[in-house]
């Protein structure tokens, strides 16, 4: 991505300032550094009015590495530097900011250019590209969860946000619809199936078949790891004891060095009392139950069963294929369903099955190319600069993950020829992609940009992954439902609270309540930085303040209300078009905002963080709060300034909407 080209120019007038200014300064940098995008990136929007619109920060660093005073130094830019149309003459502050206020008749003409523009001033890109992106991937074996939201909704608004910018954009689901997890459903089926409910609810029933097989193999595992962590754990809390006695008659000297083993043996003992207890805890769920302890008495051999099924399947054996088949399509009908409410599609859907036939071939060629070569009976990858090598076969012959991931990286690569992979995956999954990209690089895909987009875990309010009271991951099905009913409350609640009475009919109410849930989910993760954790909390992504998908759909239909009122036709004064007046400082702050919508854009793709562009529409609807507050539209003071205004609200709306389209979500035109 070319993160600092200029833009747009109509009429001689740059769509996008952020750019222009950025442009402007790198023809000057080039002759002081051979690293200007460095500090290009440091001129951004300012934080405060009362330093200007724009803010460059790069005098100082730039002029320590020179060996520069920074003032001075910033005096000798500005002298090269002409940006009198754009702004008024930049000001030095402090040690050496340079800040710029822009003119406001240069904001009026973008402004009147970005009326007629159906892109809002946001230009292609000048050279499109191919962009495979890879997200949400559910196992296909049981229904999707919370879990599975942030890839989701993540990857769309990255799948529309770069369309949008004119790339060829591939999306493709990679599902998790082959290995050990059908193993399991498959040995599930055979010994512990409830006909009459899979019957009525095949998906519900498979998934009740996993989580059961799932537990009972916990259970086996806990039984072997309880006693080794025991072991650790009384030997870890003798050494804790040990290195307290010494501590007590020793020098200072010898008590500091104590003190740092103190704290590693004590993180120690804290992580493996951890494990013990969550160990303990599997196991105590199925011993307290008399049910659940008769059965894994009964198959205690359980996870080597599961493995023989898995292994039957791999091989073609044909009861299990034929299972298999049947199960898919529920499973498939079921995620497709979620998938359709939540407004996502995909380009294609090929799962871990897709790529069944072309595992062994691979391993193969790898061990052929020297890039791969066995060992202890494994065939595994070894890098210089990682120390845990990547299996991709294993020593029963078995192919995993990393074999799937590097056989679709080929597929992709012969099939599409993109030019960048974006594997929109948490972080946990950090140390593969390391592995896989490198991999790539040995096997010859040296242009191809690939990069893991990663993020944090949805948290509930005591700090730990989002689960319900039972303990069970939270499915995504209910959480969309409870949303939507919670939505619905607050729509219900505002209509009837209405002067005149209430003004939208039940369908109109069901519609809204459902567009208001979804967006607030979607919302509320797409606004957090993608790295970090977040709490999920209902009551504060239905907010009608703050920075919620809630407030911004209210914004829109609070300009839509504004038309309404004045019996305004919105295409009619688009076609009168009009100058755009700044005169009030809310007018121009509003103004100003409206045209940092490139901006945002390219924010949002420097390094694929759709919470650029949630800021940015939170500012722009504080923005347009402040102008509503303090700016008569429909009783402005005379003609001219009521079509500028009333061109602002529209312009708002538009921006507002299309930016919620890029995050995957609709607006309302009442609430």
């Amino acid at each position: 991505m070319a993160f600092f080209e200029l833009r747009l120019f109509r009429k001689g007038v740059s769509m996008n300032i952020l750019g222009e200014l950025r442009s402007r300064f790198a023809t000057i940098l080039a002759g002081y550094t051979d690293r200007p995008g460095e500090f290009l990136a440091q001129i951004h929007t300012s934080q405060d009015d009362r330093f200007g619109d724009y803010q460059a920060d790069f005098v100082m660093p730039l002029a320590k590495q020179l060996g520069r005073k920074p003032r001075e130094f910033a005096e000798e830019l500005l002298r090269h530097l002409d940006v009198s149309e754009i702004a008024h003459p930049p000001e030095i502050a402090g040690p050496g900011f340079i800040n710029f206020r822009l003119r406001d008749d240069y904001l009026e003409r973008i402004l009147e250019e970005i009326l007629t523009d159906c892109r809002l001033g946001v230009v292609p890109a000048a050279k499109p590209e191919t962009i495979v992106i890879d997200y949400s991937a559910p196992n296909v074996a049981k229904p999707m969860h919370v879990g599975h939201i942030r890839s989701t909704v993540i990857g769309d608004a990255l799948c529309r946000t770069l369309r949008f910018l004119g790339h060829r954009v591939i999306s493709d689901n990679h599902i998790g619809d082959w290995g050990t997890q059908f193993g399991m459903i498959i040995y599930g089926y055979r010994h512990f199936l409830d006909r009459e409910a899979y019957h009525e609810h095949p998906v519900q029933e498979l998934a009740r078949l996993y989580r059961l097989v799932r537990q009972l193999i916990d259970y086996q595992e806990g039984l072997k790891k309880r006693q080794e962590l025991e072991r650790q754990l009384a030997e870890n809390e003798a050494s804790l004891n040990q290195l307290r006695a010494q501590s007590e008659g020793a020098s200072e000297a010898e008590r500091k060095k104590i003190a740092k083993k103190l704290r590693q043996v004590e993180s120690q003992v804290i992580k493996l009392r951890d494990d013990l207890a969550e160990v303990c805890a599997k196991i105590n769920a199925v011993e307290r139950d008399d049910r659940l302890s008769r059965i894994a008495k009964e198959h205690p051999d359980i996870e080597q069963k599961v493995l023989q099924e898995t292994a039957k399947l791999h091989a073609g054996d044909p009861e299990n294929l034929r299972l298999w088949r049947e199960f898919l399509p529920h499973s498939l009908d079921e995620m497709n369903r979620i998938y359709q409410r939540l407004g996502i599609q995909f380009d294609f859907t090929l799962g871990e099955s897709f790529y069944h036939d072309r595992l062994g071939p691979l391993v193969e060629d790898l061990l052929k190319r020297g890039i791969a070569r066995e060992s202890e009976g494994a065939v595994c990858i070894f890098f210089p600069d990682i120390d845990t090598p990547m299996i991709i076969r294993k020593q029963d012959g078995a192919f995993l993950y990393a074999t799937t991931d590097l056989a679709t990286l080929c597929y992709r690569m012969e099939t599409w020829k993109p030019d960048a992979i974006l594997y929109v995956v948490d972080f946990r999954q950090s140390l593969h992609f390391r592995q896989l990209f490198a991999v790539a690089r040995r096997l010859g895909f040296d242009r191809v940009k690939l990069a893991h987009v990663s993020f944090g875990t949805v948290l509930g309010e005591d700090g730990r992954p989002f689960r319900t009271r039972e303990g069970d991951t939270v499915g995504l099905e209910s959480l969309l439902n409870e949303a939507v009913r919670r939505a619905a409350e607050i729509v219900n609640a505002n209509d009837d609270a209405k002067p005149g009475g209430p003004e939208l009919l039940p369908e109109e109410r069901r519609r809204i309540a459902e567009v208001v849930g979804i967006g607030a989910i979607k919302y509320a993760d797409l606004s957090q930085n993608r790295t970090s954790d977040y709490v999920f909390s209902y009551d504060k992504m239905l907010a009608m303040t703050g920075n919620t998908g809630t407030y911004m759909q209210y914004a829109y239909a609070r300009i839509q209300n504004i038309f309404a009122k004045g019996g305004v036709n919105v295409e009619t004064i688009r076609q009168l078009g009009g100058r755009i007046i700044l005169k009030h400082p809310a007018e121009r702050a509003l103004g100003r905002e409206i045209v940092r919508f490139p901006e945002a854009i390219d924010l949002v793709v420097e390094d694929y963080r759709p919470n650029q562009l949630t800021a940015y529409l939170f500012g722009l609807a504080n923005r347009f709060s402040t102008f509503y507050e303090n700016c008569p539209v429909l009783q402005a003071g005379n003609a001219e300034e009521r079509q500028s205004r009333l061109l602002l609200c529209d312009l708002t709306a538009r921006v507002i909407r299309q930016g919620l389209e890029l995050l995957g979500i609709e607006v309302v035109n009442k609430m």
